[in-house]
């Protein structure tokens, strides 16, 4: 499993409030291109988001849902990418209250389809590059909604 951890400058309910808005799903997730749809349960246990991966013209329309959430604490996710599978995506959020930071951890690994196909060690490093990516976005998104 990859795991990838980012120190953001926020609370856990301003980490939260991002992934809260599935709206922003693509503008922090590597891979995901737009959004379709969202629930409007998000991120209530069982509700998806409905997104497209890729980019113009070869999208491919897929859906992310949630298997666990607890508000500013944990979201975790089953994500498709097909046609490389589904991976289970685990968010943690660790609040430093003294400091107004959160240290925000993401742990990743497929699940299923072709994926699992790649011995795990030449699954890891692409998925820790990608999530290191991911974080930098999240941190943005986080720490920009702060100042305006």
């Amino acid at each position: 499993m990859s795991v990838n951890t980012r120190t953001l400058k926020g609370s856990a309910e301003d980490v939260w409030k991002v992934l809260a808005d599935g709206w922003l799903y693509p503008l922090w997730v590597v891979g995901a291109s737009r959004m379709r749809d969202v629930d409007d349960t998000w991120p209530a246990v069982g509700s998806q988001l409905h997104h497209s991966v890729g980019a113009w013209p070869l999208l491919i329309d897929d859906s992310t849902e949630v298997l666990e959430s607890v508000p500013g604490s944990r979201l975790v996710l089953r994500a498709r990418a097909w046609p490389m599978g589904d991976a289970r995506v685990e968010i943690e959020m660790h609040p430093d209250g003294d400091a107004g930071t959160t240290e925000v951890v993401i742990r990743e690994d497929a699940t299923a389809g072709p994926a699992l196909l790649l011995p795990s060690p030449l699954r890891q490093p692409t998925l820790a590059w990608r999530n290191t990516e991911t974080l930098r976005r999240l941190a943005y998104l986080v720490e920009r909604r702060q100042r305006g």
